[in-house]
């Protein structure tokens, strides 16, 4: 338990002093109050990363502050992924190490593993509550004070709009909080989260972003059905961020004097469709471009079939020329290059179509970082079938790729499919795979040696002098040879190649634009 200096007073911990001006000294009286201290531990993917900065931001709404390790925290909240056995088996070696080393902490479980199985998560040791992704925007109120979680019923008395909340409490000491129809789970940002961002990020001033490139959430939820996945029941059917609310937040960061934002969602592509009237997602982009003055727009995962005609377009012309609006970056999903595992997966795109796709990318803007996920193991994937994945792969102008093993997920239609590659096989067609993938990489690296590119700074370790960190707009990392801060707009030159990345030298800066 943190102490905080209600007033400033001679040996107050570090970190904890505040004044209060206002109060003339013959007036003051010295105070000492316990915060309750949080941490927040987020696994998976970038939507849930921006879950976990929202939930941060949500304790510390409830006068908590963060802590500054999980030993030391009264509350530690665990934001789970479940998109694979592996995640879940992280997630729970994450758990037994917390309640090594800080007993005394009270541990929350949320997240989509505590969607999938809140009663799996419920009976794990150390485990106080459990809060699905469908009451997820309750829980920062839930667990405030830390020293005692509050009833969910007694947040509807305080005049919530929300009518009725089902939910179940099977043991005492360990309530679930968790519904498989999401009807209390609309999509929604608190304005602090936004305003403050990440862990740690204290009253941020109005005029400093808190975050270097902070991913926006504007989508959630899935209703594609894909035979291995799980999401539509961890995340819910889609929903959308309305459109005015994407707008103040994106301005808000770029008014701060952010570079960098990007765009995510469980289904970006989807975006809009549940609204009234109903949008598409080149509606938001369009939106952004005109009405903000955000320098540089990132588009996360968006599905083949969600690049459309006209979104094409607006990349082709916004992610052209020497500072692009719109980053020289696509991600499409893929899962296999083999029309027949496609058809087994439900994917709703043939392989033809995919690389038609890319083809129209990659013509409009030859210098584009484009990368996919790709799924090793299938049931049914035979060597055959691997062979023309892998054929295909190598004729698309892939620059990186995500590879992942086939984990059958609990309730999903490939559970139930026989004929499942040996691990040992997965293992050799993962390593074909990564192989390939490095080669195309340092081919696509090699390429901008001695060339420019825009690019941001980002956070460096301390122990890194002389150099920074910095991402250039196609998804390149970057090693630069002078110290600046995190959050600035640069131009470089590449020197050379560097582990996975590359080494450069700045040419020209824009003003400071100083961040996390």
């Amino acid at each position: 338990m943190a102490y905080k200096a209600i007033l400033a007073r001679p040996g107050a911990p570090p970190g904890y002093r505040r004044t209060f001006p206002t109060l003339s000294p013959a007036r003051s009286r010295w105070y000492s109050v316990k915060v309750a201290e949080y941490h927040v531990e987020t696994f998976g993917c970038r939507a849930n990363q921006a879950d976990g900065h929202a939930l941060e931001a949500g304790l510390r709404m409830q006068g908590m502050v963060a802590a500054r390790t999980a030993a030391q925290a009264d509350l530690v909240v665990l934001n789970t992924c479940s998109v694979t056995a592996e995640a879940e088996r992280t997630a729970r070696a994450y758990l037994r190490k917390v309640r090594r080393s800080n007993p005394r902490a009270r541990i929350v479980a949320t997240g989509c593993y505590a969607q999938r199985a809140p009663e799996e998560v419920r009976m794990l040791p150390g485990v106080d509550l459990v809060v699905g992704n469908s009451h997820k925007s309750f829980l920062a109120r839930l667990c405030s004070p830390a020293a005692d979680f509050v009833p969910l019923h007694s947040l509807l008395s305080e005049g919530s709009a929300t009518a009725e909340i089902s939910f179940q409490s099977p043991r005492p000491g360990t309530a679930v909080y968790a519904d498989e129809a999401f009807p209390h789970a609309p999509l929604s940002i608190p304005e602090e989260a936004w305003r403050e961002g990440g862990r740690g990020a204290e009253a941020a001033p109005a005029s400093v972003p808190a975050v270097t490139r902070p991913s926006l959430k504007v989508q959630d939820g899935c209703g594609n059905r894909c035979a291995f996945c799980i999401i539509p029941f961890t995340r819910g059917p889609s929903r959308s961020l309305p459109l005015e609310d994407c707008l103040r937040r994106i301005e808000s960061f770029a008014v701060a004097g952010g570079v960098e934002l990007v765009l995510s969602g469980i289904n970006l592509g989807r975006w809009g469709r549940d609204l009234n009237p109903p949008r598409q997602l080149e509606d938001l982009i369009e939106a952004v471009l005109a009405r903000t003055s955000l320098p540089r727009l990132r588009l996360s995962s968006i599905e083949p079939m969600d690049w459309t005609p006209r979104l094409l377009d607006l990349f082709g012309e916004h992610a052209s020329g020497a500072a692009p609006r719109i980053a020289r970056h696509a991600h499409l999903p893929l899962q296999s290059g083999s029309d027949s595992i496609l058809r087994a997966m439900h994917r709703r795109y043939r392989p033809w179509h995919y690389a038609e796709k890319l083809r129209i990318l990659h013509a409009n803007v030859p210098d584009s970082a484009i990368g996919g996920d790709v799924m090793i193991g299938f049931p049914g994937e035979t060597e055959k079938l691997f062979e023309e994945s892998l054929a295909f792969i190598e004729a698309q102008p892939f620059t990186y790729l995500h590879l992942f093993r086939f984990s059958p997920r609990p309730g999903s239609p490939a559970e139930r499919l026989a004929a499942r590659p040996s691990a040992a096989t997965v293992d050799l067609r993962m390593e074909r795979l990564r192989r390939l993938i490095l080669k195309k990489n340092r081919e696509f690296r090699e390429r901008f040696l001695s060339r420019e590119l825009p690019a941001v700074t980002l956070h460096t370790p301390a122990g890194e002098k002389g150099s920074t960190r910095a991402l250039s707009d196609n998804f390149l990392p970057l090693r630069l040879d002078s110290s600046l801060t995190s959050n600035r707009e640069v131009r470089v030159v590449v020197r050379g190649l560097i582990g996975e990345g590359l080494t450069a030298s700045v040419i020209s800066r824009s003003i400071s634009r100083s961040g996390r």
